[in-house]
């Protein structure tokens, strides 16, 4: 009996493991930045992240996480601006997200567009904002839904002028579709 309380232990540790969702966050330009994270009542707190320019990090949530983020440029005040928002875990087990530019769209700097790690669809968001594809007013309807728990999250600025670019890293590459 003990065994089968363990073995059921263990596969019950296992699945939290497997179902917690991640978010690859990955900053388009050379400005730091650093994300700060709201849970919804009852959801655990995330410390905040801070993703250096031209660079990625992964902040993986626990399982049924709600919540959202917003990025702030180094040297900025800590203002809330376009959020991410994401559930989780949630009906039907699948992954709902969207971009929000409800509480500040006057934010050019902060995050960008969200997708599907592996498939790049659904898309929310855009790199020029207001857009058509993201929450410009409450009554929007414009959550994206996906079957996994692996997120991308483009934060900052693409290079504008001929000065200043770089070669754009399709979305094919960030979701594991091209090749070298």
């Amino acid at each position: 009996m003990q065994f089968a309380t363990s073995i059921l232990a263990v596969s019950a540790a296992l699945a939290t493991i497997v179902s917690a969702g991640s978010v690859h966050f990955v900053n388009q330009d050379s400005t730091t930045r650093t994300l700060v994270f709201t849970p919804t009542s009852g959801c655990a707190e995330i410390a905040s992240l801070t993703v250096s320019g031209d660079s990625t990090a992964n902040q993986t949530f626990p399982t049924g996480w709600i919540g959202n983020w917003y990025s702030v440029s180094d040297g900025a005040d800590n203002t809330s601006g376009m959020l991410g928002e994401v559930c989780f875990d949630s009906w039907g087990g699948m992954t709902y997200f969207d971009v929000s530019a409800i509480v500040n769209p006057d934010d050019v700097n902060g995050v960008k567009e969200m997708f599907p790690l592996n498939t790049g669809t659904p898309l929310s968001g855009c790199q020029s904002f207001p857009c058509d594809n993201a929450y410009n007013l409450p009554d929007d309807v414009q959550t994206q839904a996906t079957d996994s728990d692996e997120l991308v999250c483009l934060i900052g600025n693409l290079a504008t002028s001929k000065r200043e670019t770089r070669a754009k890293v399709g979305k094919e590459f960030v979701t594991g579709g091209g090749s070298a």
